[in-house]
């Protein structure tokens, strides 16, 4: 095979494996949102390596249950919100759909807040701008761009995972040390530790992300016209198509979780800072302490202040969007991103209005980030 030819086949088999990533790699970059950095860095601060091993034991669990709300959005055509009204009462539904839009809204507030306050670290902007910066962007997007495209613009958005992975080598660490923290569960019997624990499984593994996932199944169906006659018309390979999309994603989520816990860890704990309260205040701690080479404190505090604004222009719009399509699936409205604003008021409605009540929390005195956190 030439050299011409060689090429030409490696870029078909990347576009191939490209093609496979979907709901399962962008819902498992909205995990890692900055409100998870948050208490991943906290963890880490608070705690050194010893819960560095919940990342590695979380992934067969998370695993399992994505996969589950992705087969019930594959199978059914329908999203989380649509199967519980069909089996369950209307009290069930409404208890299940309230609490995703509160717990929703509440973490939007806390990423939209940490995304301008990371922002202030590179950028010498008053915080009220950033926040409506990045609201106003955030909803035009969401709202005004079709499906396809918008899917694309999250994909790309992923690779803001990136940033832990490259913060993590820019470190010094004492890798056996962290490689046995890794595998060996670590347990301490005090209320600090198993509330944190609490925090931590509640981040990785949260309704947001069930209701999320199955809806984009839905609009991915759609979207390749497998849906006729309102049932889709799926085979084992979308079934495989799909587990290999949510296997990846959910990997490279905990892989991220794993790097956020071990920055925490060896720089912030074994500097004696133990107290992180937002993602933005890791990232500052981070300059001062990180002495790997010249200006390595500077490189890893913009590099985590990146990552924060990425993914949480990746999350948000998932937050609002999975309360959105719980909320129109409960009342029969239309629900779909790949609708026009004026067939879907309802939908874009919440999308809006979720958006709008997140980014207020930041200027009425209540901190969204323990609020989160309370309700985790």
């Amino acid at each position: 095979m030439s050299l011409k030819n060689n090429a030409k086949f490696r870029i078909r088999k990347i576009k191939k494996f490209l093609s496979l990533l979907g709901p399962g790699l962008t819902t498992g970059a909205a995990d890692d949102d900055p409100s998870g950095i948050a208490t991943y860095s906290q963890t880490g601060a608070q705690f050194g390596y010893g819960q560095l091993w919940t990342a590695l034991y979380m992934l067969p669990f998370m695993t399992a249950v994505q996969e589950a709300c992705a087969r019930i959005g594959l199978v059914t055509g329908k999203g989380i919100a649509a199967v519980v009204k069909e089996h369950y009462n209307t009290k069930v539904l409404y208890s299940v759909v309230g609490l995703v839009v509160t717990a929703n809204t509440i973490n939007i507030g806390a990423d939209i807040g940490a995304m301008a306050a990371a922002a202030q670290l590179l950028i010498p902007v008053n915080f009220v701008v950033l926040t409506l910066l990045f609201t106003a962007v955030i909803l035009i997007l969401e709202i005004f761009t079709n499906y396809s495209v918008y899917s694309r613009i999250l994909k790309w958005l992923a690779l803001a995972l990136l940033a832990y992975p490259i913060t993590v080598f820019i470190i010094d660490q004492p890798w056996p040390t962290v490689l046995r923290a890794t595998v060996i569960p670590h347990f301490e019997f005090t209320f600090d530790f198993l509330f944190i624990i609490t925090g931590v499984f509640g981040t990785t593994i949260t309704p947001y992300m069930f209701f999320w996932q199955a809806s984009q199944e839905v609009e991915e169906e759609k979207a390749k016209g497998l849906v006729r006659d309102g049932k889709p018309r799926i085979g084992w390979p979308h079934i495989h198509a799909m587990r290999k999309d949510n296997n990846i994603g959910m990997v490279i989520s905990e892989f991220t979780t794993w790097c956020i816990l071990l920055v925490g860890a060896t720089v912030l704990h074994n500097s004696g800072i133990t107290d992180v309260k937002n993602a933005a205040d890791a990232a500052k701690a981070l300059e001062p302490l990180v002495h790997s080479f010249p200006n390595a404190g500077y490189l890893a505090k913009l590099i985590f202040s990146v990552g924060i604004i990425g993914l949480g222009l990746l999350a948000v719009p998932v937050l609002s969007g999975s309360a959105a399509y719980a909320v129109a699936e409960a009342f029969d409205w239309n629900a779909s991103l790949n609708l026009k604003l004026k067939k879907a008021y309802g939908f874009y409605g919440v999308i809006t209005i979720s958006t709008l009540i997140g980014l207020i929390i930041n200027f009425i005195g209540i901190d969204p980030v323990k609020a989160w956190f309370i309700l985790r």
